[in-house]
């Protein structure tokens, strides 16, 4: 029971910890996700031929800090605003009012205020293309929060690191506590430190493992269950984060529980007898 209870006490704590890991990890994954999806619009002079503005376009999907491009045409423009407006322009104007254009989003790394500044600079350099739309704005409010949640989240792992190794200790030392007689009477028949710490190592590196692989089952459930509801999140809850989410459990439960056995053990060998009745 006493093995149960430690191990049950154990997996909540590491259940815990392993969630904000999740939390750190897939905030991560999800700022690039939605860097990634911003796009901005690159606008093409009117007198600009399809097969000039297809090659530029082929050109700009060559460049190493562009990740996707998306041509539209003039008639897919006027298509794609009669829909939104309900009323078709040229009925009034006589004319399609809009220009092809080039839909671009860049690769995570790019999208920040100092790489769209030169990328916007060799862009225009095209004799075709007459402005950019982008939308500067979103770009630097969605990287100030990101940078924000990013800072709170590492704190919080930080923190609750502390918070775990403090209650894992606290739950090995109870369990070594009951036996502080046994390891007294051991050392009075000559045994060494090393010999009387073996089997505590080694019951609570199984309880470590036990721990830590409950805890990852209730992960990897959890996160079955997220990924059902909502699939299109696997873009963000992938499986190297999730391998590396459990290995972070695995081993901090392992190496916790360990070290936490060590310095109980000792704190109680180093015990004269008439304090273990006190301690």
């Amino acid at each position: 029971m006493q093995f149960i209870t430690s191990s049950i006490s154990t997996m909540l704590v590491l259940l815990l910890l392993g969630l904000v890991t999740f939390f750190v990890m897939t905030a991560n994954h999800l700022s690039v996700y939605v860097r990634e999806n911003i796009a901005f619009t690159i606008l093409m002079d009117e007198n600009a031929r399809e097969a000039d503005i297809l090659a530029f376009q082929k050109r700009l999907n060559e460049k190493n800090y562009i990740r996707q491009t998306t041509y539209i045409s003039k008639e897919q423009a006027l298509k794609e605003q009669t829909l939104a407006m309900g009323t078709d322009p040229t009925e009034f104007l006589g004319y399609n009012p809009f220009a092809a254009s080039i839909e671009v989003r860049l690769n995570a790394e790019y999208a920040n205020n100092d790489s769209v500044r030169w990328i916007k600079e060799e862009i225009l350099e095209n004799k075709h293309v007459t402005d950019i739309d982008y939308p500067q704005e979103l770009v630097d409010s969605v990287n100030r929060n990101i940078r924000k949640l990013s800072f709170l989240l590492l704190g919080l792992a930080g923190l609750l690191t502390l918070i775990s190794f403090a209650l894992i200790n606290n739950t090995v030392r109870l369990t070594i506590y009951s036996q502080r007689f046994l390891l007294h009477t051991m050392q009075l028949v000559g045994a060494s430190w090393s010999f009387i710490r073996r089997p505590f190592l080694a019951r609570n590196l199984w309880v470590g493992v036990l721990a830590a692989s409950l805890a990852d089952a209730c992960l990897m459930g959890m996160a079955c269950l997220l990924i059902r509801y909502e699939p299109e999140l696997l873009t963000v809850v992938t499986p190297q984060v999730m391998l590396t989410v459990m290995l972070t459990v695995f081993v901090t439960g392992i190496l916790i529980t360990t070290l936490c056995a060590y310095i109980s053990i000792n704190r109680f060998l180093r015990m004269r007898v008439t304090e273990l009745y006190y301690k």
